[in-house]
């Protein structure tokens, strides 16, 4: 049958056990339950998952690829997800590795084009900074995008812990930090862009991104793990003028290699911008990662712009634009943080190196 989605897991196995355990994987992420049990033959042609290929990577470890049928996810992200690794993702001795992206997802409506657009940046990589910490009032964080919007930031997204908290609800800290960029922006000519971070259950959610397009505002933050596969995939549907960028939390919980997740999944699910953890920072990514990351974000089907994050800091932005070229977006907060009172000078230093690095 050509109409499957060839889906690689690695497996901890014995050289004895591993065809077994490939046919058991096929079985119980497609129809799962014996085969003797299943009389009708179309089933048994076309919906039982096939072993496509089993390879030995050495030290115990196999590639296993499965041949799942297309049509039993149809277009529902969350039922991918369920495909892909629902009861196998149980066994702790799997890591779903990676996916052929299938038909019938849109991904990004706006990706590394539209975001570049929005900013008037060609030839170079963009530039991204978090508010953070969170306890600060609105008028507070409005302060602090006002002052990262002055130094020429491209943009600006809420730190993903912040949420509707009764110290700064969504609403206010919004329409404070959409004021403050909205002030910079008149004052310097430069088109900062800022995302709030968005939280809740569906209906939440959609309030959230009505409040954000009422102010003007055309990018928002999301976590597709907590929010839900299925609930992003809705928002991007119904705000088709926002550019979503995703955020990783909760991305190392389910055994899903990253480069696939943050790097094929999330662009699947509409993401125009995916942000990862970079190699040195706070994270145990390794340079490769961070390689086949990047490369699957903005080189498949969908592409989108890669935001390595996580630790960053200015002094390594030469390093960072050598490593990811042009088409990436270098996301540094707390390091800018930290110059406090002189935190729109560092802004500015940092947006100059990088604007500085043009790609021919």
């Amino acid at each position: 049958m050509s109409d499957r989605i060839a889906v690689t897991y690695h497996v901890h196995s014995d050289a004895a056990s591993i065809a077994a355990r490939a046919r058991t994987i096929a079985v119980e992420q497609s129809v799962e339950m014996p085969l003797e049990a299943i009389d009708d033959p179309i089933v048994l042609r076309d919906i039982v998952g096939e072993v496509q290929s089993v390879e030995d990577l050495g030290n115990g470890l196999f590639a296993v690829r499965i041949g799942l049928a297309a049509a039993t996810v149809g277009g529902d992200a969350g039922q991918l997800l369920n495909m892909l690794f629902g009861n196998t993702s149980l066994h702790q001795d799997v890591v779903l590795h990676d996916v052929e992206v299938p038909i019938g997802f849109s991904g990004p409506r706006h990706g590394i084009a539209g975001l570049r657009a929005r900013v008037g940046a060609f030839g170079r990589a963009l530039t991204c900074t978090a508010l953070k910490p969170q306890g600060l009032s609105p008028q507070r964080l409005g302060d602090l995008a006002e002052r990262f919007a002055r130094g020429g930031i491209d943009f600006i997204k809420d730190d993903h812990g912040l949420a509707d908290q009764t110290y700064s609800h969504f609403a206010d800290r919004v329409r404070a930090c959409a004021g403050g960029v909205a002030r910079a922006t008149q004052a310097t000519g430069n088109p900062t862009h800022y995302l709030p971070s968005l939280s809740g259950d569906l209906d939440a959610m959609r309030d959230q991104s009505a409040i954000a397009r009422d102010l003007g505002l055309d990018c928002l933050l999301i976590a597709p793990v907590i929010a839900g596969f299925a609930n992003m995939q809705a928002l991007v549907r119904e705000f088709p003028d926002m550019a979503f960028f995703a955020h990783p939390a909760m991305g190392g919980a389910a055994r899903i290699a990253s480069e696939l997740l943050i790097g094929k999944l999330f662009p699947l699910l509409g993401a125009d911008a995916v942000i990862f953890p970079n190699y040195g920072g706070r994270f145990g990514y390794t340079p490769d990662t961070c390689r086949r990351l990047a490369d699957n974000a903005r080189g498949g089907l969908f592409p989108a712009m890669p935001v390595p994050a996580g630790g960053m800091t200015v002094e390594r932005t030469p390093e960072m634009l050598d490593f990811y070229g042009a088409d990436a977006m270098l996301l540094i907060g707390g390091n800018l943080l930290l110059a406090q009172g002189r935190l729109t000078e560092a802004t500015a230093s940092f947006t100059r190196v990088v604007a500085q690095h043009i790609y021919r």
